[in-house]
């Protein structure tokens, strides 16, 4: 009867999938694809092969819109191609979220929409998408467009919480993945929009992480990469003790050669607790991505991180102390309302002295809805990129003498992509570098011939370039 239902609805037909934004939305496309797969639908096709796009957007600053619209664009034009088999495309995440009143208006080819709070309904998005399209939906509006549920999108900021129905599909490209443990955010900073889409902040039960990421690591995954808005503050919301350590300790405790990582922290929660259970974690590395965001105490208070103003300073001597060997990788943003040039400067020393591993930069981007949008003194975007520019050449050559430092050292690298050739080199991460090339990969030479995708190899560091390591790996 369950199947009957599945080809009902699905009835073998190909979706694309398109993934834009942080890892946190390619979650959100992890559980839409798991339903559809649940449904019937063939899922993770090739575009030229595909009934139906699905798109699922960014909307957090206004190149992350633009990214979505030109995407949009692009799927909508293959549908338009008589020669493409594409005949609906389907829009999901927070682009639809924040604009629904405009999407349409924007992007009138797009068949159908789905927020970020109604994940469970993108089956039905594309089915009665679809249904239209073959001209076998009732009910069909003057434009041909099934109405509803064209517009799947709940009103509001988002309240949900989603697991998916198969908790070890993943649509990472290596032996890696995931695993989300909350949604929203508890933070309210004058500059972000994010929780005016995705709500306050909610915690996924404890057991329900753990068995994901026990389901994960039995399926191959070797790295699990923590991820919310805000992991240091895993379990505020539940108020019965639970927290990030604890939810640690029991992922620390799953059987198996695997690499735990925390993403997105926040400077006010990271405590001595944490610290002091990485450093003897036997799974979680000791890699903190904590973006400060400046380090100029006023910037900081105009941008409604003022708990923020005592930790930032001793943020990095706290973590290198209790943490020996702690990667350090954090995010600044440039050009707030108001920031004059000795606060960037101050932010400029103070990248010149603590020494990140890793460090992104972003221009400040006016969101509406956002205090720091109608603020005085917005600086010309024209110098705001000028002083990321500079901000990210200073850092290119901190990055540069830390690698350097590493020639010779030891590394242990989990083997992502085989050769292209013979004899060829794998491509890989150490524990210093995650995901998605943001830190740059390991190249890897002489590595064994009985090799695996997953296999974690000892190898001593040969050079390396602008960001990537080279690597030889140990008889």
């Amino acid at each position: 009867m369950k199947r009957q239902s599945k080809t009902a609805l699905g009835r073998g037909d190909k979706i694309a999938l398109v993934s834009l934004g942080c890892p946190k939305n390619l979650v959100d496309l992890q559980v839409a694809a798991s339903a559809l797969r649940k449904a019937g639908f063939d899922v993770g096709v090739p575009q030229e092969d595909a009934d139906a796009i699905l798109v699922n957007t960014c909307a957090f600053i206004e190149s992350a819109r633009q990214e979505a619209v030109d995407a949009i664009a692009a799927a909508c034009a293959a549908k338009a191609d008589p020669r493409s088999r594409c005949r609906a495309v389907i829009v999901s995440g927070c682009l639809p979220q924040r604009y629904r009143g405009l999407l349409f208006e924007a992007c009138p080819d797009v068949d159908a929409a789905v927020g970020v709070d109604d994940l469970e309904k993108v089956p039905e998005a594309v089915r009665a998408a679809l249904d239209a399209a073959d001209g076998s939906q009732s009910g069909k509006s003057g434009s041909g467009h099934p109405e509803p549920p064209r517009c799947m999108v709940s009103p509001g900021t988002s309240r949900k919480l989603f697991t998916a129905a198969e908790p070890w599909f993943t649509l990472t490209p290596g032996p890696y993945a995931y695993l989300k443990v909350g949604e929203g955010c508890r933070h309210a900073c004058a500059f972000c929009a994010i929780p005016g889409i995705r709500g306050r902040l909610r915690s996924r039960p404890t057991d329900v992480l753990v068995d994901e990421a026990r389901a994960l690591l039995e399926h191959g995954m070797r790295e699990l990469d923590v991820i919310a808005q805000d992991v240091t503050s895993y379990g505020m919301d539940l108020r019965d003790g639970t927290d990030l350590v604890a939810l640690l300790r029991r992922l620390d405790a799953l059987p198996g050669q695997f690499r735990v990582r925390l993403l997105y922290g926040h400077p006010a929660r990271c405590t001595d607790e944490l610290l002091d259970f990485v450093a003897g974690s036997a799974h979680v590395v000791p890699y903190f991505d904590i973006p400060i965001q400046h380090a100029s105490a006023e910037v900081l208070r105009r941008m409604a991180r003022a708990d923020t103003v005592r930790e930032v300073p001793r943020l990095a001597e706290r973590i290198r102390t209790r943490v020996p060997g702690a990667v350090l990788r954090t995010t600044c943003l440039v050009g707030f309302p108001g920031e004059t040039k000795s606060e960037f400067r101050e932010l400029l020393d103070f990248v010149k002295a603590v020494r990140f591993d890793h460090l992104g930069a972003f221009v400040f981007s006016p969101e509406a809805g956002t205090r720091a949008a109608s603020m005085p003194d917005q600086v010309p975007e024209r110098t705001a990129r000028a002083r990321v520019a500079r901000l990210m050449r200073l850092q290119a050559g901190i990055v540069s003498e830390i690698l350097d430092s590493l020639a010779g050292t030891e590394l242990e690298v989990l083997l992502e992509t085989p050769p292209t050739r013979k004899y060829g080199p794998w491509t890989g991460r150490a524990a210093r570098q995650a995901p998605d090339g943001i830190d740059g990969i390991t190249t890897v030479s002489h590595v064994p011939a009985s090799a695996k995708v997953g296999d974690f190899v000892r190898c001593r560091v040969t050079g390396h370039g602008d960001y990537d390591i080279e690597a030889r790996a140990l008889p």
